[in-house]
């Protein structure tokens, strides 16, 4: 990325490097990318986060595009550019296939977007770009790029599948990334068809929900998640399709905090009352 986008619009750019200090190497390697842009007379900043303890993957994507977006905001930059090719993109689709996912998760990572909690444009320009030739560009300017060693650990689902793409020749990785591209394309529909029924088919009330379903389950289940959401703990998708079972049945039910009722073709949703405690006299 650096090298086409120095190729590409020499002076228009600048580049951050994310230390997580989740590996002893990292330091030295964010060093590396410090002294190269340097030597390229591309500007340069370390930007080093630390990450509390939990889900270790998903809170390092979450301070690593704050970071990026206060950098942004801070040099006054237009877009953010990442690296991700069709190769991280097929890899993205196979292991959540492999673990049932839905559309959204299906989509993987889109050519346009936006940096998440910002309005600030996020472009991956390289998603048409297989990793070999990346790696043959890298190689033909005489530098060796720095190997995350979790990468290749045969205990991770992504190096499995990584590895499984080398072998399987009846594997053709474009026509995988572009299936998570027509994915991506129905998310964005979906999200549409959802945004119409919850303006057309719900009413927000004082500290209720009135929802009467018109769309097929699957945006109904949607409705329900945001609407629960806005009254207690967003739920999961596939918790809600019981909820959707129970309703049509005619059956009032709870869900993250929030009590659902049937009344003929409305649905209303209620905060959860607290629960009594007991005392003792």
């Amino acid at each position: 990325m650096l090298l086409l986008a120095r190729a590409a619009i020499p002076e228009r750019i600048e580049a951050a490097t994310v230390d997580h200090g989740l590996r002893p190497e990292s330091g030295s390697e964010a060093a590396m990318v410090a002294e190269l842009c340097a030597a390229y007379g591309i500007p340069h900043r370390i930007l080093p986060v630390r990450l509390a303890r939990g889900n270790l993957h998903d809170k390092a994507r979450a301070a690593r595009y704050a970071a990026m977006a206060k950098w942004m905001q801070e040099r006054g930059l237009a877009a953010l550019a990442t690296a991700h090719h069709a190769d991280d993109q097929a890899e993205t689709f196979l292991m959540r296939l492999n673990r049932g996912s839905g559309v959204p998760g299906l989509a993987g990572v889109r050519a346009r977007g936006t940096v998440p909690g910002t309005q600030l444009a996020l472009l991956r320009p390289l998603l048409g770009w297989r990793r070999e030739e990346l790696a043959g560009i890298v190689a033909r300017s005489g530098l060796e790029p720095a190997q995350d060693p979790s990468n290749d650990d045969p205990k991770y689902d992504r190096a499995r599948i990584r590895e499984a793409l080398k072998t399987a020749d009846w594997l053709a990785v474009p026509a995988i990334a572009a299936s998570a591209a027509h994915c991506a394309e129905a998310e964005t529909i979906l999200q549409w068809v959802t945004q119409r029924e919850w303006e057309e088919a719900v009413e927000v009330g004082e500290g209720e929900i009135r929802y009467r379903p018109k769309a097929p389950g699957f945006i109904r289940a949607r409705v329900l998640v945001r609407a629960i959401g806005m009254l207690g703990v967003e739920p999961r998708v596939s918790s809600v399709v019981g909820l959707i079972g129970k309703l049509q049945r005619g059956k009032d039910a709870t869900l993250g905090g929030v009590v659902a009722r049937v009344d003929k073709d409305c649905w209303t949703l209620r905060k959860e009352p607290p629960r009594r405690i007991a005392g003792m006299e």
